[in-house]
């Protein structure tokens, strides 16, 4: 898995109405946190609504990156209440942009950087990494009092 440091792999995915999406049109305006999911993988369904908090936060995009088909992943998002951007890496294609992150499990996040380059990396539920991107983001992630598990892999 690419870790902070490491340089954004030049791969498209493709959005809900099947149009092609470079990252480096993602990265243009700004940092982008792209967070990888397959709709039936619990932690990922635990984690997505929780990133959904921060999604109008002016500092930092946040992209959601669909393993499933287009069909299943607009169902995912209405079922889970998600207004984030969803985007998909084709499974016909042999997951593409997965496979060029070094992608094992799901959930999986990386923020990206205007200058190409991942700043942030982890795998699974991680509190720690939520409460780091709500600093990111001036947004709290997790509400104050809000019982979350430290930890969940995905």
């Amino acid at each position: 898995m690419l870790a902070a440091g490491a340089q954004t792999p030049s791969v498209s995915l493709r959005d809900l109405t099947g149009n092609s999406v470079p990252l480096q049109q993602l990265t243009a305006e700004g940092p982008v946190l792209l967070a990888f999911y397959k709709g039936s993988c619990p932690v990922c369904q635990f984690t997505l609504p929780y990133l959904d908090r921060a999604r109008d936060n002016g500092r930092l995009k946040i992209v959601c990156v669909s393993q499933d088909s287009l069909a299943d992943t607009k169902e995912f998002a209405e079922e889970f209440g998600l207004r984030l951007p969803m985007l998909t890496d084709d499974r016909s294609q042999g997951y593409v942009a997965s496979n060029a992150f070094g992608i094992t499990h799901v959930p999986t996040m990386f923020q990206l950087e205007r200058s190409g380059t991942v700043s942030h990396a982890w795998t699974g539920w991680s509190k720690a990494d939520m409460q780091s991107l709500g600093e990111r983001t001036g947004i709290a992630v997790i509400a104050p009092g809000e019982q979350v598990p430290p930890f969940r892999p995905g």
